[in-house]
C-alpha cells in the first residue's frame, strides 16, 4: 500500500464505520489496574466515533496471563484484543500468533512511541502490540514519615538506607508499616519484584550456558535481605500481597515506602483515592553499589490475536486507546496527572505534563532500565524482570511460589533456593537448553 493511500485510510479510520452496517462488538481482555478501569469508563467516546461496541473481560493479573496465554496458544478465539506485555509480545509475534501493527495511520504517529517501549513490543523491527502505558518501578514514600524519622531520601538510595528508613518509620501501634513490597506468587507479581531486586544484588537467573544460578551467594543475599526487612517492617501477610493490595495499603496511609510500578504514582497522589496524597515523594529504585538499580521495564499493551474476524475494528480501537487524542481525553476528564504514562515521547515534552511531580522520575526510571544488559554479570537473555524465553513464565511461576512459601515461613530461604535451582535446571534441560 503506498503512503498516500495509507494516509487517506488512516485519516478516516475512526469515522468510517460510525453509521455503517459493519459495526462490530469487540471482546477485550484486560487487567484490573486503575488505568484500564478508567479506559473502560471512556469507551463511549470510541463507540460514538466508530459505532463499534466493546465487551470487557477484566481479570486479576495472574488470571489474565493464564487466560490469554491459553486462548492464543490453543487458537480459542475468545478475544479480539488482548492486554499483554513486553514478555509475551516478541515471543507471540515470532510464533505468528499476533497481527502485525505495521499499517497504523499517519495521524497515530507510531514514531512518537518511546523507543524503549516500541523495542520491547516488536519482533525483528515489526510492532506487534501498542503500549497503553509504559512503566518502570521506583520508590514512593511518605515525606511526613521520613521527616519524622529524621531521615532524608537520596535520589538514588541504597538498600541499606531503605531498610534503615523502613525500620524507623514502622509504627505497629498505629498500623504503619515501614515498607510494602510484593510477595505474591506469580512471575509478573512477586516474581517481578524479586528478580529486579536480585539484579541490584548481583544475582541472575542463568549463566551464559543456561545453568540456573539460585545456588549463589547473590541470590541468598537477595532473599535473606528481602525477608529480613519485610519481617521487620512489612505488613502482616505480605507473602500474598501484589500490586493492588499494596496500592490499597499505601493509599490508606499504612505504608511508609512502597517500591513498585511508576504507574501507581497517579493513584497515590490522587486526593479522591489516597489519604496521603499531599505527602508523597519519589526516588529511583534502590541499589547496592554494584551499578544496577532494582527497577524493571514493562508496558501493558494492546494486541490483536491472529485469526480474529474483527481485525479492522480491533485496529481502530487500538489506535483510539493508545493515541495522543486519548491522552488529551483523559487529561480533559481526569487531569494531566492521571493520563497513561510512559508510552509516548510527546507526553514528556508537554508543558502541562512536565508540571506533574512524578513525571520526570518516571521517565528517568524507564530510561535507566536496560533489558539488553540487566545484570551485573553477563547473561544470555534479554529482559529486566524476566528472561525473554518461552519457558520463563512457567518456570518463574513455580519459583515464585517457593519464594512466597519462604516469606510466609512455610520453609527456609535455603530450601526455597534449593528447590528453585532444581525446578529451573530440570525445566531448562527438558527444553533442550542444557
Amino acid at each position: 500500500m503506498n503512503t498516500t493511500i495509507r494516509a487517506l485510510l488512516g485519516a478516516t479510520a475512526l469515522t468510517a464505520t460510525a453509521f455503517s452496517a459493519t459495526a462490530e462488538t469487540l471482546t477485550i481482555a484486560t487487567v484490573n489496574n486503575g488505568d484500564m478501569i478508567r479506559m473502560q469508563g471512556l469507551t463511549d467516546d470510541f463507540t460514538a466515533k466508530t459505532g463499534h461496541e466493546v465487551e470487557w473481560v477484566t481479570l486479576e493479573e495472574n488470571v489474565l496471563r493464564q487466560r490469554v496465554t491459553t486462548d492464543i496458544s490453543t487458537k480459542g478465539g475468545a478475544f479480539d484484543i488482548m492486554t499483554i506485555g513486553m514478555y509475551e509480545t516478541p515471543i507471540w509475534g515470532a510464533n505468528g500468533w499476533l497481527v502485525p501493527l505495521d499499517d497504523l495511520s499517519e495521524d497515530y504517529d507510531v514514531d512518537d512511541i518511546l523507543p524503549a517501549m516500541a523495542g520491547g513490543l516488536s519482533h525483528e523491527g515489526t510492532l506487534y502490540a501498542a503500549p497503553f502505558y509504559g512503566e518502570s518501578s521506583m520508590i514512593m514514600y511518605r515525606t511526613d514519615l521520613m521527616e519524622k524519622a529524621g531521615l532524608e531520601m537520596p535520589q538514588s538510595p541504597t538498600w541499606d538506607f531503605i531498610r534503615e528508613a523502613a525500620a524507623a518509620m514502622t509504627d505497629r501501634e498505629n498500623d504503619i508499616n515501614g515498607i510494602c513490597l510484593r510477595g505474591k506468587a506469580g512471575w509478573g507479581e512477586g516474581g517481578a519484584l524479586i528478580t529486579a531486586m536480585s539484579n541490584s544484588f548481583g544475582a541472575r537467573w542463568f549463566d551464559m550456558d543456561w545453568n540456573a544460578q539460585f545456588d549463589t551467594e547473590a541470590w541468598a543475599n537477595t532473599l535473606n535481605f528481602y525477608k529480613g526487612m519485610m519481617d521487620e517492617s512489612g505488613p502482616a501477610g505480605y507473602a500474598t500481597n501484589g500490586f493492588n493490595e499494596n496500592l490499597s495499603l499505601f493509599q490508606q496511609g499504612k505504608c511508609g515506602m512502597w517500591i513498585d510500578a511508576t504507574v501507581a504514582a497517579s493513584f497515590v497522589t490522587n486526593p479522591d483515592d489516597s489519604t496521603v496524597a499531599d505527602s508523597v515523594g519519589f526516588a529511583l529504585a534502590p541499589n547496592t553499589g554494584l551499578g544496577k538499580n532494582a527497577n524493571w521495564l514493562w508496558a501493558w499493551a494492546l494486541a490483536i490475536p491472529a485469526g480474529t474476524q474483527k481485525e479492522a475494528a480491533a485496529k481502530q480501537f487500538i489506535e483510539w486507546a493508545t493515541s495522543k487524542s486519548y491522552i488529551d481525553l483523559v487529561a480533559e476528564n481526569e487531569g494531566w496527572a492521571n493520563v497513561p504514562p510512559g508510552a509516548r515521547t510527546s507526553l514528556y515534552e508537554n508543558p502541562n505534563y512536565m508540571e506533574v511531580p512524578f513525571a520526570q522520575m518516571t521517565l528517568d526510571s524507564i530510561l535507566s532500565a536496560d533489558p539488553n544488559n540487566p545484570t551485573v554479570d553477563p547473561v544470555p537473555y534479554v529482559g529486566v524482570q524476566f528472561a525473554a524465553i518461552p519457558e520463563f513464565a512457567g518456570i518463574a511461576t513455580e519459583v515464585s511460589q517457593e519464594f512466597s512459601a519462604a516469606y510466609a515461613g512455610q520453609q527456609t530461604v535455603e530450601e526455597a533456593l534449593e528447590k528453585a535451582q532444581a525446578i529451573t535446571n530440570d525445566a531448562m534441560e527438558a527444553a533442550g537448553y542444557r
